[in-house]
C-alpha cells in the first residue's frame, strides 16, 4: 500500500508564521500543578481551596470517594461548628445565587444546605474554574465540625455519583489541564500535623512516585472502581473476582470479613466490639508479613507498618487498619483507603477511564 508524507500541522503553522499565535492562545492556556495536603494523625488529608472574589480559603478533604464540593455557610449557627471557616456570599463579587436545596450523606456524617456558584481555585497550584456550582452547608454532622482543620469536602469522583447532578470540579477543570488526570501521593507523619502529601493535577508526580506505572481499567465510572483477583498474607491466600474502589477519604482498608478475619488470626489480633477494631500488641508488627493484593496480574505488597497502627503515640497496643463491609457477590467488596495510597501513588486517569499504581517514594 503506497504511503504519502504529509506536513505536520505544527510545521505548516510555523511556515505560515502562525505558530507563536497558536501556542499563545491554545497551548499556554493548559496547566498542571500540585497541591500540598496536610495530614492529621495519618487519618485524613486536607488541602486548601479558594472560593469567590476576593478568595475565601477553606480546608477541605480531597475525596475520591464522592463527587460534590461543599463548605460551611455563614448561615450555619451550630455552636460546635463555630471555629470552621464559613463562606460569605455577600463578600464575593463573582457569586451567583442558585437556591436549590442540597443534602448529602457519607458513611461518617452528613451536610445539608443549598447550592451556589462561584470561582474555585485549588490551593497552591492556582488552577481555577470561574463558575463552579457548590453546596453551602448550614447543617453539618457533629463529627465533621469536631475534626481538626476540617471545613468541607471536595469530591473527586465521577459525575454519576454527584448529588443533584452537579458537575464535579475535576470535570470542569479537565479541558484546562495538560493531561486528563490527577496523581495522589500521601505520606505518614504519625501524630504530627504537617504537610503530608501532594495532589498533582494534569500531570504525573515524578518526584514522589516511581516511573513505572501499571494501569488497570475501571469497571464502572461511578467511584474509582477496579477489579482485583487475589490477596495473600503469610500462609493464607485467597482468589476471587473482587471489586474495589480507591478512596482517599477512607483511613483504613475495608474488605470482606472472611479475609480480614484470616489476616487478624495470622497476627493474633482479636476483634473488640467496644472499640470496633481488631486489637493486637504493637510488637506483632515486627514479625507480621506483608499483605499482597493481586491487581491486573501484578502483586502489590502492603508492609505491616501500614496496616498495624498504635492506638496512640507510644502505646503498646495496636489495631489493624481494616474494617469489614458487606457486598455479597455483587457490587463493591473492598475499599482501598490511605494505607494503600501511601504505599502506591494512585493515578486517576479521567481521560483514559483507568487507574494507575506506582510505588511511592518516601
Amino acid at each position: 500500500m503506497p504511503v504519502v508524507r504529509m506536513e505536520s500541522l505544527r510545521k505548516k503553522m510555523m511556515r505560515e508564521g502562525k505558530w507563536e499565535e497558536y501556542k499563545a492562545t491554545n497551548l499556554a492556556s493548559r496547566v498542571s500543578g500540585g497541591q500540598t495536603v496536610t495530614g492529621y494523625q495519618d487519618e485524613y488529608y486536607n488541602g486548601i481551596i479558594q472560593l469567590g472574589t476576593p478568595p475565601q480559603n477553606f480546608s477541605v478533604q480531597l475525596d475520591t470517594g464522592s463527587a460534590n464540593l461543599w463548605v460551611p455557610d455563614k448561615t450555619d449557627t451550630q455552636a460546635i461548628c463555630a471555629k470552621r471557616s464559613k463562606f460569605d456570599s455577600s463578600k464575593s463579587s463573582t457569586y451567583v445565587a442558585n437556591g436549590q436545596s442540597f443534602a448529602i450523606r457519607y458513611g461518617s456524617g452528613f451536610a445539608n444546605g443549598f447550592l451556589g456558584q462561584d470561582k474555585l481555585c485549588l490551593g497552591d497550584s492556582m488552577i481555577c474554574f470561574s463558575s463552579q456550582v457548590f453546596a453551602q452547608a448550614n447543617s453539618i454532622a457533629n463529627d465533621f465540625c469536631d475534626s481538626d482543620g476540617f471545613d468541607g469536602i471536595l469530591g473527586l469522583g465521577w459525575p454519576s455519583i454527584s448529588v443533584d447532578h452537579v458537575t464535579p470540579p475535576m470535570q470542569n477543570l479537565l479541558s484546562t489541564l495538560d493531561m486528563p488526570l490527577f496523581t495522589v501521593w500521601l505520606d505518614r507523619k504519625g501524630a504530627l500535623v504537617q504537610k503530608a502529601g501532594l495532589f498533582t493535577y494534569g500531570g504525573l508526580d515524578t518526584v514522589h512516585c516511581s516511573a513505572q506505572v501499571n494501569y488497570v481499567p475501571l469497571v464502572a465510572e461511578t467511584y474509582w472502581e477496579f477489579a482485583f483477583t487475589g490477596v495473600s498474607h503469610g500462609s493464607y491466600s485467597q482468589t476471587y473476582n473482587w471489586r474495589a474502589i480507591s478512596d482517599t477519604g477512607t483511613s483504613f482498608f475495608g474488605g470482606a470479613k472472611p479475609v480480614i478475619d484470616a489476616i487478624a488470626n495470622n497476627v493474633g489480633a482479636v476483634f473488640s466490639s467496644q472499640q470496633g477494631l481488631y486489637l493486637l500488641p504493637c510488637s506483632a508488627s515486627a514479625t507480621a508479613p506483608p499483605i499482597v493484593f493481586t491487581i491486573g496480574g501484578m502483586p502489590y505488597s502492603i508492609p505491616a507498618f501500614e496496616y498495624i497502627e498504635p492506638m496512640s503515640v507510644g502505646s503498646s497496643q495496636c489495631y489493624l487498619a481494616f474494617f469489614t463491609i458487606g457486598g455479597g457477590g455483587f457490587g463493591v467488596n473492598w475499599i482501598f483507603g490511605d494505607p494503600f495510597i501511601r504505599t502506591y501513588c494512585n493515578i486517576y486517569h479521567i481521560g483514559g477511564q483507568k487507574l494507575g499504581f506506582a510505588l511511592a517514594n518516601h
